[in-house]
This record gives C-alpha cells, structure tokens and sequence, in this order.
C-alpha cells in the first residue's frame, strides 16, 4: 500500500494552488481558480451530508465534460464515496443498466441524456441532478421523508453554506476527510472491444498510484517536471474513460496545472483551433487523432514540392526535420513539452517519422483495470514501437514466456494500480486475477531485460495458423494502414487457413487526387500484391474486401472488433 493518499493530494493542492486557475469550459467560457473549484466542493460535501449520503454510497455521473462534470467527481471521492462515470458513448440500455447495476443513490446527468433514460427505469436512485446547475430534474417520493426533500435542500443550500462559514470559505476551511487508501473510490465501466462492459472497482491507492507518475514525471534532459504548477491542459478525450480522467484531470488538478475542457473529441479543425488559443504544456491524445494529423499535414508535405527531394538528402533533411517538426509543434500550440499517447496502438510508420524529426512523443500502455497505467517512459528516454518501461516503483510485470525478450507471452501485472476486482462479479474477476493477485491483461508482448514493454496483440484476437504459427492481426493492420489509400483495416479469421482484409479507403483523399470509386478495388488489389511480398507465407492475405463507413469504435477509439469478426466473414 502507497504511502501518499490522493484525497490528502487534493487537500494540499487546493491551498497551495488556491490563485491559479483550475478548470475552464473551452465553449462556454466558464471559469474555476482552485478555491473556486474547493469552495464548489464544500457546497456538495455539505447537500450530501444534508442529505443523508454516507462514504460508501455510490454517486453515476454521465454528461460531456465541463466544469461541472470534475467538481462532481472530486466532490464525490474527497467526501468518501463512490463516483461511478458513464460513458457519453453508451446506448440508453447501457446507461440505465449500470446506474442499476452499480446501486447508485444519486445520479448527476448532462440535460441531453436526461432525455434517454425513464425514472421508472432506475427504481433505486433517489435524485437526478442537472449538470447545466445542479437543479433537482427528479426526485423520488419516499414514505419516510417529504417528497420534495432534495429540491427543500438544494434551495436552502446557500444559507446552509453561509451557516456553515460565517467569515466565507477560505483556503484554511479546505479539509477532507480520512478516506482510508484500501477504499474503493471509482467504479469504472469498461468500454472494450468484446462488446461486454464490466464494473471495475478501484480504490484510492490505485488512483494515488497514478497520478504520482504524474506528478514524478520528469524530463531528463532539462529536468523539469511535466506536470507543473502554472501548466496547461487541454483536456478532448471522454473524461469518463480511464486514459483522460487520469492524465488530463486528476493528475493535473493534483498538479497545479489549468485545465481547459473540451466537452468531447471535436474535428481537427476545432481542436487546432483550441490549441492555438490554449497552448497547452502537455497534451494526452489518441493514436487516431495524431495520425490524421500527421496524414493530413505532414504527409502532402513530404511527397510533393522541393521538401519530397530535400528530405531525401542526409544534409539538408536535418534541416528540413526542423522545420516539419516546428510546424507540427505550432499546430499543437507551440508550447507542448511532451505528448502522451494511450489508449490504442499507435500506426509505427507515423511514430517512426515523429521520433525522427525531433517531436516530443511518448506512447503509453494501460487498462482501466489498472487505472490505467502500466508503462510510461518520459520522450527523451523513449525506444520507439515501444510503450515504455513498466512503472517499476509501483508494479511488476512479467511475460508469460519461456523468453520473454523475443517470444510473446501474455502480459501479467501485480502490484498498487491492479483493482481489487469486478462488481458484483466474481466469475469473470477469477478469470483476470489469479490467486496470487496477478492480472492477466490478456494483451500478448515481449519485454527488454530493462522493462521496456512491447505489444504484440491481443491474445483474443490472435490467430493460429494451420502449421501453428501465431498470427498477430494487428502488426498486419499497422502494414496495411499505411499503405496508398487505405484510411483503416481488419484484419480477420477467413477459415480454411485463409486471412480477410477489411479495408476502409480513404475516399476524402480519392476524391482530392481525382480518382474515381471504381477504381478503388484494383489499387487494393495492389496494395494486397505489395504487403504480402512483406509478410511470412503463413501471415498473407487471402482477400481484401472494402468496406464502406469507418469502423465503429469505442470511445477511446478502438475499433469494435466483434461486430465484424463473424457476420462480415460470410459475405
């Protein structure tokens, strides 16, 4: 058990921090310093107090991210109970099972979704708050208590409040509870690709684990933390996920550091639009996000004009280096001291390039199950197609491999970020956390004697071969993915020994160069003859088919592998 405890973190970082600016909406323009933010804090501790929540008791919070959004789960931890964030993502069933599953007493909602979801559906929860101003949208009547209670409590809230600091609420007043380190804090609905969502709960130490590597974090070179008072962040991804929710709020917030919110994933050219206005210090981002960027502007750049043939000349592409790299650091605000990449692979060809001109990336591996981090190597030190070290100070991890260095093996890890297990689920907790306590992430790599970690696939979507050869589908998908007019790719089991390539082209491109659709299947045809002049015989593809629509996907961007592993095989 750690040492450091995260509601303490957030006691220190609310005094120490209590002028700077904490949490701004990007559209509506509104603005916390870190007292504000506390002070909004204490308005919550004391409703709940009021109204009679106790630590343990679970609080469901599901709208798109905003102010009101974080102070709504700091609030929760710091009071000692059990924040339970829904994915903006999910279906109305989805929403209104895990409210239900989770048991929660409150349920804090964005207007929009209040809309999805019928009162009758979930029987238990006593309130409905809106996050536009935290007024009562629902309240259920109860035999013991009057059946306007909670609109009784949120009206006499500010008198209440004034009752409660006579002299006004001050730095000083900024006290949190002792919410012990093996209590569980978050309860986190998975989003994966096998289409089966499950509650994972997590304690305060896990979430203390994580955000220390935030706070630690250092740049070699210069020696100067990452996460610093004063910083910036502009926070994009669904903060309900486990990626965002630890790197662009709970560690910059434990930080000092000014985070701005974005509501959702925007387009491109909204979110280089935020960029330019917010220049944020560090930046936490999807592989999907970076990648188009780096298609869409770096790419034209070095296949055509006088860059395409100085690029290629040892002594002036340095030069020219300098200049992609300064371009592409501006359109990300010009002032990112790294760029943290998470949640899914990251394209090699696209990672290769951005590590050789110069530009501050770092991928990261993690699982919500591990809140989420694993590895994490700070730029400078990173080894490319990597994702990083293993965070040595908190976990231990092992390959399941009798050589771990060039064999995959399952990924197992033990340790301060592992969660003590699945909700009301223990079948399906045994089968990811041995007796021992280790985690069986079910993700397949290899390790370096240093603990550098490298992704093979996952162990799900490994494929056996007819002569028993593993088959990793997404080092071939990395492949084809970078292949002329291909925007995205499945790879799939075809049977009979046969391998199936899903292939989304890229029609914005097709259309920009003047090509017409019919001409699209003879260029994969193409693409097909040249990626299997590149693989092993036992990894060559059989058959590329296109597909029409981008791929569905998680919020966290991962394609949802299952809807097309068996009912587009057969077409």
């Amino acid at each position: 058990m750690l040492q450091e405890n995260l509601i303490k973190i957030y006691e220190r970082s609310f005094r120490e921090h209590r002028d700077l600016p904490a949490l701004t909406d990007y559209f509506g323009k509104e603005s916390y310093t870190y007292l504000e933010t506390a002070r909004r804090i204490a308005r919550i501790h004391l409703f709940f107090e009021q109204a009679g929540i106790r630590p343990g008791d679970k609080i469901a919070l599901i709208g798109r991210n905003n102010p009101r959004w974080c102070i709504t789960y700091l609030a929760t931890i710091t009071y000692g109970a059990v924040i339970v964030p829904i994915l903006q993502d999910f279906t109305p069933t989805d929403i209104v099972h895990i409210i239900n599953h989770s048991e929660s007493r409150l349920l804090f909602i964005g207007d929009s979704y209040w809309e999805l979801v019928e009162e009758d559906q979930i029987p238990q929860v006593e309130a409905v708050f809106s996050l536009t101003d935290y007024h009562v949208l629902f309240e259920r009547s109860a035999e013991e208590a009057p059946a306007d209670r909670f609109a009784r409590l949120r009206a006499e809230l500010d008198a209440a409040f004034e009752a409660r600091y006579p002299q006004g609420f001050a730095a000083e007043d900024i006290r949190y509870p002792e919410v012990p380190n093996d209590r569980m804090a978050l309860l986190s609905y998975t989003s994966g690709t096998t289409g089966y969502s499950k509650g994972v709960m997590l304690t305060i130490n896990n979430l203390t684990g994580n955000v220390l590597i935030g706070f630690k974090a250092i740049n070699p070179e210069t020696r100067e933390l990452y996460f610093k008072a004063g910083g910036r962040v502009l926070s994009f991804l669904p903060l309900a996920h486990a990626f965002g929710c630890a790197f662009d709020f709970l560690a910059p917030i434990a930080c000092g550091l000014h985070v701005t919110l974005l509501g959702r994933i925007p387009s491109p050219k909204i979110l280089l639009e935020a960029m330019a206005a917010v220049r944020p210090s560090v930046i936490c981002c999807v592989p999907l996000i970076l990648e188009k960027v780096y298609r869409k502007q770096v790419l034209p750049m070095l296949e055509k004009g006088p860059m395409s043939i100085a690029v290629k000349i040892p002594l002036l592409n340095t030069a020219i280096y300098a200049v992609i790299r300064k371009k592409l650091t501006d359109a990300f605000g010009g002032a990112c001291s790294i760029f943290i990449v998470g949640g899914a692979p990251m394209n090699q060809e696209t990672e290769s390039f951005l590590r050789r001109i110069g530009f501050p990336l770092t991928v990261g591996y993690g699982m919500t199950e591990c809140a989420p981090l694993i590895s994490f190597t700070p730029a400078p030190l990173y080894k490319s197609s990597s994702c990083g070290r293993y965070i040595a100070e908190h976990l231990d991890v092992r390959i399941d491999s009798a050589d771990p260095e060039h064999t995959a093996g399952e990924i197992l890890v033990h340790g301060e970020h592992v969660m003590l297990g699945y909700y009301k689920n223990e079948k399906e907790t045994r089968k990811v956390l041995d007796d021992d306590g280790w985690l069986h992430t079910g993700d397949m790599g290899t390790m370096d004697p240093d603990g550098t970690l490298y992704i093979r696939g996952r162990s799900k979507t490994m494929i056996l071969s007819a002569n028993g050869q593993n088959i990793y589908p997404e080092e071939i998908e990395d492949r084809l993915n970078n292949m002329y007019m291909v925007l995205e790719s499945l790879v799939l089991d075809a049977g009979g020994g046969r391998l199936k390539a899903l292939v989304v082209p890229d029609y914005e491109q097709a259309e920009k160069e003047g090509i017409d659709k019919t001409e699209l299947p003879a260029l994969m045809q193409e693409n097909m003859r040249q990626i299997n002049a590149q693989l092993a015989a036992y990894e060559r593809l059989s058959e590329v088919v296109l597909y029409p629509t981008e791929f569905e996907k998680t919020p966290k961007r991962s394609i949802k592998r299952y809807l097309y592993e068996t009912s587009l095989l057969n077409r």
